[in-house]
């Protein structure tokens, strides 16, 4: 993977220097007060973990899902084609920031379709990461409180340590949680405060991934279980059609396009962004590969959408409960960990939607507060209502995340403000487009017609 590298000799020291845009522009980070709490810039590690924190959330929990739908052979191969196609998208965004000036992805939206450009990012950056909070907070709920899926219950946690009370039940467990870490997280004002939180998320996403290989390869070594499917199962057009449903699952798990402008202009060395991307996304995707395949291998066609719900059994091998303990909550904890990087940025796009001539929203703290309390109660609310992570991917996955991720770059590229796009790039760009609005529109197109198969009455 390359992506071009945008910063310019002079930068190559210090980014303090860099100059700094219209303030409000979306995902532009606030640089007041830097030369007074001692803030020099970002390093080369705080600015991987944040960017791989933003992609591994809670897209990985969704992957095996993917496997059983599609296969292993194909799973994996569109895992790595997605990391390929994130990378050009995120080189496109780079590109004519550079040539515009433009130090936030809202700014270059601008640049290229006016106002309308960039509110049109700033409605999707909101909506995408709506959804993806709220799956984080429905995982947490699944894992702590426990969840049902296909009229089966599986237990949580708290159930299977202290049994079943009103204090561990779903809504109570996340009402506590919001309270006692989201709210304290989600008051960081700069994106590089959360560093070492997010430094933790990605070791025990690690965690995770070891573990459930560990459990996988001792399994396998007593031959308890089998290899799994290489292909997918087609027996009719109905089938066909329902491979495309994880199209949205994919596009989501890779989507961290919104904080790239925020992390690279708080790097201390502005030419490390090229290499930041690449290791991020091979840290990534590597993470994603392993969980995909060592979760579909461990749990076959039983695998449900959310594969944490799946550690609530005996996994047949010793110390299983303590295993299938330390899986979920590793876990739950990270995902904790992940959601102020996410909220910073939905905080800061819903900000820029309706204060768009307002003070920065460093210097307001009343301001802060209110959008950061309306927020969250919104994403405790859809958490305590939506059924399914799956169902909150295909949302979000198939309307605004696929927008950020690929036709905003490719229209970017095709509008060309500045002239600078080569044939190869508007190929790209039209192919990347082609590709996302298909895709999505079948997977729409399956999930609605599944969904009308289910409310309609038996014959």
């Amino acid at each position: 993977m390359t992506i071009e590298n945008l910063a310019p000799l002079k930068e190559k020291k210090q980014r303090k220097h860099k100059p700094i845009v219209d303030e409000k522009a979306p995902l532009l980070p606030k640089h007041e007060g830097i030369a007074h709490d001692g803030f020099n810039g970002a390093s080369f590690p705080g600015a991987v973990f944040n960017l791989s924190t933003t992609i591994v959330g809670a897209g990985i929990m969704a992957l095996p899902a993917t496997m059983k739908v599609l296969g292993l052979a194909p799973g994996i191969a569109m895992i790595v084609f997605m990391a390929f196609l994130t990378e050009a998208s995120i080189e496109m965004l780079l590109k004519f920031s550079k040539a515009g000036k433009s130090s936030s992805y809202g700014a270059l939206m601008a640049d290229a379709f006016g106002k309308t450009g960039r509110i049109l990012l700033q409605v999707c950056v909101v909506i995408n990461n709506v959804g993806v909070l709220v799956v984080y907070m429905i995982i947490i709920g699944d894992v702590l409180s426990g969840t049902s899926s296909i009229g089966l219950h599986h237990s949580g946690i708290l159930e299977g340590w202290f049994g079943v009370h009103w204090w561990n039940g779903r809504f109570f467990v996340l009402l506590i949680t919001t309270l006692a870490v989201f709210a304290p997280l989600a008051c960081f004002k700069r994106v590089d405060s959360l560093r070492y939180t997010s430094a933790l998320s990605v070791a025990l996403a690690l965690v995770f991934v070891v573990i459930t290989a560990g459990i996988t390869i001792v399994k396998l070594i007593n031959g308890s279980i089998e290899m799994p499917r290489l292909l997918p199962i087609v027996t009719d057009i109905s089938s066909i059609w329902k491979l495309f449903t994880v199209v949205p699952v994919l596009v989501t798990a890779y989507i961290c396009h919104y904080n790239v402008h925020t992390i690279d202009n708080e790097l201390e060395d502005s030419s490390q962004i090229r290499n930041i991307v690449q290791a991020t996304l091979l840290l990534c995707s590597t993470v994603y590969i392993a969980t995909s395949f060592f979760g579909f291998l461990l749990f076959g066609e039983s695998t449900l959408d959310d594969v944490l719900a799946n550690f609530d059994t005996d996994l047949g091998i010793p110390y299983s409960s303590v295993l299938n303990d330390a899986v979920r909550i590793s876990y739950a904890v990270h995902l904790m960990l992940v959601f102020p990087i996410i909220f910073f940025a939905l905080r800061l796009n819903l900000d820029g939607l309706l204060f768009p001539s307002a003070r920065s929203l460093t210097t307001d703290n009343k301001r802060f507060a209110l959008i950061s309390f309306g927020l969250i109660a919104a994403v405790f609310l859809g958490a305590n209502f939506i059924p399914s992570i799956w169902d909150a991917f295909q949302f979000t996955g198939a309307t605004a995340a696929v927008c950020i991720g690929f036709i905003f770059p490719a229209a970017v590229t095709l509008r060309d403000t500045h002239g600078i796009a080569t044939k190869k790039d508007k190929i790209l760009s039209v192919f990347m487009i082609a590709l996302a609005v298909f895709s999505n529109a079948v997977a729409i197109y399956s999930d609605a017609n599944s969904l009308f198969k289910k409310s309609s009455p038996l014959a």
